[in-house]
């Protein structure tokens, strides 16, 4: 049975950060390298247990939807094949095949954009409470999991790990960073969610919601990072 990957070890290069899966190396003044291990996290919280390949799958799923919602927003990959990758990299092929990304370094957005298409989770939760999801008023009689009119944009703040995220009005945004760009972020998280549900609903498959992240490259041109579209 393969063994899980807990830990990437990687000394000669520069590891900024672990992460609750992937572990993050700085490669040089432009780019980073992003590598999926097999930790699990639930509700922002390191667990104890790993399930074996977890990484490569979602580095993989990434790529597919990195590429199909190419057309709307560009990405951060630089390559996600590691025999294009610096030679200090591909020392390490035997750990990172399949799991790790290089990509472009970005300034990051203080927010995570989430979007719903199905009320389920801490969003039916504060809907049962008072009718809204970030304070935003929803229809009545809505019902748990019920596809939603059209999706909702709840965004949130980035949490320290190990605190979790906070949900706030997209007009909170709006005070954190440029409103056009905020209003732009908006409209992205939108359509990617849009094109993604319906590609999966044809293969049988319901995206309730997901997290999406962002970045501003050097040329001030907004970026998908991070990963997209993972369970």
């Amino acid at each position: 049975m393969e063994h899980a990957l807990l830990e990437s070890n990687c000394p000669d290069l520069e590891l900024i950060a672990r992460g609750k899966v992937r572990d993050l190396y700085r490669i040089d003044d432009n780019s980073l390298l992003f590598v999926a291990t097999d930790r699990i996290s639930a509700y922002d919280v390191k667990m104890k247990t790993s399930i074996p390949n977890k990484g490569r799958i979602l580095t993989q799923m990434s790529i597919f939807w990195f590429k199909y919602l190419e057309d709307i927003v560009p990405n951060h990959i630089i390559t996600a094949d590691i025999n294009e990758m610096p030679e200090n990299v591909r020392q390490y092929r035997d750990q990172l095949e399949g799991r790790c990304l290089l990509v472009k370094k970005l300034k990051m957005l203080p927010i995570e954009a989430i979007v719903r298409g199905h009320l389920s989770g801490s969003g039916w939760k504060e809907y049962k409470q008072n009718g809204t999801v970030c304070g935003i008023p929803l229809p009545e009689n809505l019902k748990e999991s019920e596809k939603l009119p059209e999706p909702l944009y709840t965004p949130s703040t980035k949490a320290e790990d190990g605190n979790h995220d906070e949900n706030i009005h997209p007009d909170k945004v709006k005070e954190m960073i440029d409103a056009e760009l905020a209003d732009h972020v908006a409209h992205l998280s939108k359509e990617i969610y849009i094109k993604a549900a319906e590609l999966a609903e044809k293969k049988g498959i319901i995206i309730a919601d997901t997290k999406l992240e962002f970045g501003v490259d050097k040329e001030g041109n907004v970026v998908l990072a991070d990963e997209v579209l993972t369970p």
